[in-house]
């Protein structure tokens, strides 16, 4: 099997170094870069499976390189770095297919999680798909690749497999509000929140859509958050 390639995107040396010494030690391939210029000249010159890119960059940000990397038809999966996450620069990664982060400060097993999480995903195939955990995975994949109606088809097959955990409502939520309907993805957010009520995605999902309805329309809905998910 091909050494899978990846790009790391940080304008900081130590996250930069940090990234390499970790996934090279797993096996991977790496290759970095600075800033959003020398991602996009990598990028035209070979071909990685994978892309770890920092919101936060000089110059060019991460959201910029993102949405020039779609404009190009680049279908590379990213898994955004930040520490400055808001609301707007997550819903424009969301819109963007990322829908992973890395948040620093981040410990060398969370790196090599995540990584061997998101690549798993590309040798997922539909005919093969026999629980809930792959259903969930290759919508998420579906996510990454902007398919939002398959994403919602898999979520769906998902929950008929296991109504009883929060991560496909969450994720069902998430595929309504890349589609606009904000109403419905709340819906689902409290959905994944009342069969558990740890689980943070869906806390932190549900809070950034009442922020922004408060902003809009002055209603503010106030849920809470909690740190542990359901395993």
């Amino acid at each position: 099997m091909d050494t899978q390639r990846i790009l790391v995107v940080d304008d900081e040396k130590n996250i930069r170094a940090t990234l390499q010494q970790t996934l090279e030690a797993a096996g991977y391939g790496i290759a970095t870069a600075v800033n959003g210029e020398d991602c996009l000249s990598l990028v035209a010159e070979s071909r990685f499976h994978l892309i770890l890119l920092d919101l936060k960059l000089p110059g060019m940000g991460g959201i910029q390189v993102l949405e020039k990397l779609r404009e190009k038809g680049d279908r590379t999966p990213v898994i955004i770095i930040t520490a400055y996450g808001t609301i707007e620069s997550a819903v424009d990664a969301m819109k963007l297919g990322a829908i992973d982060y890395l948040r620093k400060p981040f410990s060398p097993e969370q790196i090599r999680d995540i990584v061997k999480k998101v690549l798993a995903r590309r040798d997922l195939k539909a005919a093969e798909l026999r629980n809930y955990a792959d259903l969930v995975e290759y919508a998420k994949r579906c996510i990454n690749e902007q398919d939002l109606n398959g994403a919602r088809d898999y979520l769906q097959k998902a929950l008929a497999a296991d109504s009883s955990r929060a991560e496909a409502f969450n994720l069902l939520g998430v595929v309504f509000e890349l589609s606009g309907n904000r109403v419905e993805a709340q819906k689902r957010y409290r959905a994944a929140i009342a069969l558990d009520a740890t689980y943070d995605p869906a806390h932190k999902n549900l809070k950034r859509t009442a922020e922004l309805h408060y902003t809009l329309d002055g209603i503010d809905i106030g849920p809470g958050e909690s740190e542990t998910e359901k395993a």
